[in-house]
Parts: C-alpha cells; sequence; structure tokens
C-alpha cells in the first residue's frame, strides 16, 4: 500500500490542497509515498504555532534538552536500517552510503548532547570597580529549515538537532521526492518526547514554500532560515532575509576542484576522484566537478581513471555497486542538458554516455524502468567551458591539466564556488600552500572532495554559501544571539568610559 502522508504542525496533521507522488527512482512506476502538499498559508501558520511553542521549550533547561537530543540518537540508532532502506528506495542511494547517512544524524546527536551542558557564557572583568560583565546564548526563536534531497536525513539533522538544542521551536520544509524519508525522520524525532509545535515539518512546492517564508518574515514568525539547495534559490533567500535584516545559514551548490600533483600516489587519486565524481551518482554538493592534473602525469591519471570509471558497477541500490539511478526526473532532465555542454574540443575517456538502456547497457545493466546514466570523464575542458564554469549535478567529471601549483590554485577558484576542495601530494609545502590559497571552506590532503564529519565546520563560500557553517560548535552562531549583561554593585552611577579606574604611569623615565 502506498503511504500517505501530509504536513504536521502542533503535532496534528495539515490540511493538504494538492497532491504529489513520490516515485522510486530505481523503479520510476512504482510509488513510494503520495504527499498531500500544503500552501503558503499552512507554512506561515506552522511558523505561529512554533512561535508560540518555543516560548516554553526556552524555558526548558538546556541539559534536559541534552537528554532529549541523547533519545532522538538512540532512536535513530535503533531505527537505522529501516530508515536507510527508506532512503535508498525513494531517493536511489546505494544502501551502504544510505547507513552511513543514517549513522551521521546519531553522530551529530552525540555530538550536541553535551552541548546541553556547554552552552557557555563568559564572565568578564569590567574596566570599573565593584561590577560584574556576563555575557550569555539565547535562541533565536523560531528557525525556517528547508532542505535538499540528496541527504534526506543527514543534512536535515546538522540544523534540526543545534537548533532545537539551543531552545529553538523549527518549521522544517524538506524536498518534496524526499517527502517519506523526511516524514520518517520527523516521527523518530517526535517520540523523543518534543513538545508539541516544537518541530513541524512542512511538505510544500517551492513556490508556496517562498511565499510562506515571505509572509512569516513580515509577520516576525521566522527569527532563522536555513537553507541547503542551488546557488540560484540560495540567492534569491539571501534577498528576502535581507530585506528583514536576517543572516541565513546558506549551505549551496559547489564545483568541487581536485588538485594532483606530480608527487602524487596516483592510485589513491584515482580511487578518491571516482568515490567523489561518481559516488551517489555525482549528486552530492561535494561531489568532484574538475580534476585539475600536472601535466607531467596528465595521460597516466586520464588512461586509469578511465579505466576505474569503466569497471564501476552502476545499478540497483540495494546491491554492491558504486552509484544507483539519478534522484528525480528533474535531475536526469537536467543531466541530459549537461550532456549537451560536451564540445568538439573536449574528449570522453570514459566510453557511452547519457541513460543506460537496452541498446546502450552497462556491464549487461539496461537499468530498466530506472534513470540510470553512465558515468562520463570529459578531458580537455578549459576555463571557458560550461563544463569548467558551471555545477553540473550528477556523473560527469571534467579534466584539466596545469603547469604550477599557482596556476592550479587560479583555475580551482575560477569558477567562483567554494564548499570542498582536494589536493594529491607527498609534498607538506604544496598541502599547505594549496590551502591557503584555496577559496573553499574544505580541504582535503590525499583524500576525496567528499566526507564530512559532525565535529568539523561544515559550509562554502561564494557561490557555495555566505560563510555560514553547519556543524560542530560553530552552527551554534547561527541559533543563538549573544545577549551583554553588565550589574553594577557599588551603589553609584559608573559611567562607561568616563569613571574608570586609572593608574597614571611616569612616561618620562629613563635609565
Amino acid at each position: 500500500m502506498t503511504r500517505q502522508i501530509v504536513s504536521v504542525v502542533g503535532g496534528k496533521d495539515a490540511a493538504s490542497f494538492t497532491t504529489y507522488d513520490s516515485t522510486n527512482p530505481a523503479r520510476t512506476s512504482e510509488v513510494v509515498a503520495r504527499v498531500g502538499f500544503a500552501d503558503a498559508g499552512t507554512f506561515a501558520a506552522a511558523c505561529r504555532t512554533a512561535q508560540e511553542a518555543q516560548r516554553e521549550w526556552a524555558r526548558t533547561p538546556a541539559p534536559v534538552r541534552g537528554r532529549v537530543i541523547a533519545s532522538i540518537g538512540r532512536l535513530v540508532e535503533a531505527n537505522a536500517e529501516t530508515l536507510a532502506a527508506l532512503v535508498t528506495e525513494e531517493i536511489g542511494k546505494p544502501y551502504a552510503e544510505a547507513l552511513g547517512e543514517v549513522r551521521e544524524i546519531v553522530d551529530t546527536c552525540d555530538f550536541f548532547l553535551g552541548e546541553g551542558r556547554r552552552l557557555y557564557g563568559q564572565t568578564v572583568p569590567s574596566e570599573m570597580p565593584d561590577k560584574n560583565l556576563f555575557t550569555f546564548r539565547n535562541p533565536v526563536g523560531v528557525a525556517a529549515v528547508i532542505t535538499a534531497g540528496n541527504f534526506p536525513v543527514a543534512v536535515p539533522s546538522w540544523y534540526l538537532v543545534p537548533a532545537l538544542l539551543c531552545g529553538n521551536a523549527v518549521v522544517w520544509k524538506p524536498a518534496e521526492y524526499a517527502a517519506a524519508s523526511a516524514h520518517a525522520m520527523y516521527r523518530l524525532f517526535a517520540a523523543s518526547g518534543l513538545p508539541e509545535g516544537v518541530l513541524n515539518v512542512v511538505f510544500a512546492d517551492g513556490v508556496q514554500t517562498f511565499e510562506g517564508l515571505e509572509r512569516a518574515l513580515e509577520e516576525g514568525t521566522v527569527q532563522k532560515v536555513g537553507f541547503t539547495g542551488s546557488s540560484e534559490v540560495g540567492r534569491k533567500i539571501g534577498e528576502l532575509c535581507g530585506r528583514h535584516l536576517q543572516s541565513p545559514c546558506l549551505e549551496l551548490g559547489g564545483k568541487n576542484p581536485m588538485v594532483v600533483m606530480p608527487d602524487a600516489d596516483l592510485d589513491l587519486a584515482v580511487e578518491g576522484a571516482l568515490f567523489a565524481g561518481f559516488g551517489t551518482a555525482g549528486q552530492r554538493c561535494t561531489s568532484l566537478g574538475t580534476v585539475i592534473v600536472h601535466e607531467s602525469i596528465h595521460d597516466a591519471f586520464v588512461e586509469r581513471f578511465a579505466t576505474a570509471v569503466k569497471a564501476a558497477k552502476v545499478g540497483e541500490p540495494m546491491g554492491d555497486v558504486l552509484a544507483g539511478p539519478l534522484l528525480d526526473q528533474k535531475f536526469a532532465d537536467r543531466f541530459e542538458e549537461f550532456l549537451t555542454w560536451v564540445e568538439p574540443h573536449h574528449t570522453v575517456v570514459s566510453g557511452a554516455t547519457g541513460k543506460i538502456s537496452a541498446s546502450s547497457p552497462r556491464d549487461g545493466f539496461t537499468g530498466e524502468g530506472g534513470l540510470y546514466y553512465h558515468p562520463t570523464i570529459v578531458d580537455g575542458v578549459t576555463p571557458e567551458d560550461r563544463l569548467f564554469l558551471e555545477e553540473t549535478f550528477g556523473p560527469i567529471v571534467g579534466v584539466t591539466a596545469f603547469r604550477t601549483l599557482d596556476e592550479a590554485i587560479e583555475l580551482a577558484n575560477l569558477p567562483g564556488y567554494g564548499l570542498s576542495s582536494s589536493i594529491y601530494t607527498t609534498d607538506p609545502r604544496s598541502a599547505f600552500r594549496f590551502r591557503e590559497g584555496i577559496s573553499a571552506g574544505m580541504v582535503s590532503v590525499n583524500n576525496s572532495t567528499s566526507g564530512a564529519e559532525a565535529h568539523l565546520p561544515f559550509g562554502g563560500n561564494g557561490k557555495s554559501g555566505n560563510g555560514s557553517r553547519q556543524s560542530g560548535l560553530w552552527v551554534l552562531d547561527q541559533f543563538t544571539r549573544w545577549q551583554a549583561m553588565n550589574w553594577d554593585h557599588s551603589g553609584r552611577l559608573q559611567k562607561a568610559q568616563m569613571d574608570v579606574a586609572d593608574i597614571v604611569p611616569d612616561l618620562e623615565f629613563r635609565l
């Protein structure tokens, strides 16, 4: 029986105005869930509900909120296989990777449960006697969180867990094509004992979500917006928040470079490029965009990379495969467009391109009924090419050559994104020179561009984001505001910068 799911606001099912079928991309005829879509009014109402619930949640002692986060982690851990299987069914992510994604929720909870006892402020010395200064972290209020579906449960946890831990209420709008996974995650969070209205999930299309968010900002019921998605939509959300004097937390796309130095371990570099470029069918925001390889080893690298890609298994995502299908039909349509960016001066070195089918099989696999595509390596890309400059969400990787490290860094920064990056080298000087010069928020040395850990800051610059960070201690600054307090117990009015205790030196003294 097809799942029937709707938005949940204040612990109650919300009305639907249209429906959407979330399908299995490995077998597009299978409907995973029939999703009731809410409208802008429902989104705005959810924000009002969250505002009411947040006041009491903020009064709950932070260590108690931490215990709720601990319960969420245990619930997710106990349901890991079921949730991972649902993720695989709904978005086609290989099951092993889906299990890893679910593990990331547990890791995030494990990290933040202790922060309930460490939401530290400071006691600060005053310049005046009989006066004390303090700082406190306060919750921002209501966070509206909008997430993509390529990581339908892990990435939302980077927002939801710290936001709730800090005493905020949340209205979460997941990607429609990953609605069943999101609804299951919501149910696990709700089972932890969260008060009704503290976490709300709203399923809606982009137009209604944007309109509802605009209403909520005008009404003053949202104090923070978190968004993971495309740079194009991120700009619009940034503009909207800016009109209301708010700074959103934006985690956007990437054109993530990998530099391969002449002293690199080529087999290791190829392994990293294979996973970064074609794992999850190239549908991570941290997926490899362009390999920038030294001219002296270019041919050897390309030969090994092409061999590895041709041998990589694409197929049914519950099996032992590198990649399954694309996430949804709209991404398949967009990928077909990316393939038209291959130009005459390029060389496709990986074999067949386009959709895997009976007429274009891959090692006997025909991809029947699914959104499966051949992984594609394009050699000879230049800095003027769209394949070099623009994000290509899907299984396609460009390759270009360089002569000097400075040139490689310039090429790596040229597209204007700044999420993740990688360099393969055995020379520490090259590694640190690359780190200093690259614009990316994350740098890997002898590792792929993909792979985040719960206790490190995650986020990008330029077209990849506005410098905000998710994960680790750094995300606390997204969901709290600093408050300063001074307490004068002198019994008289002491004026800052005027009634300052002073000791006068003899600056004319000489030996």
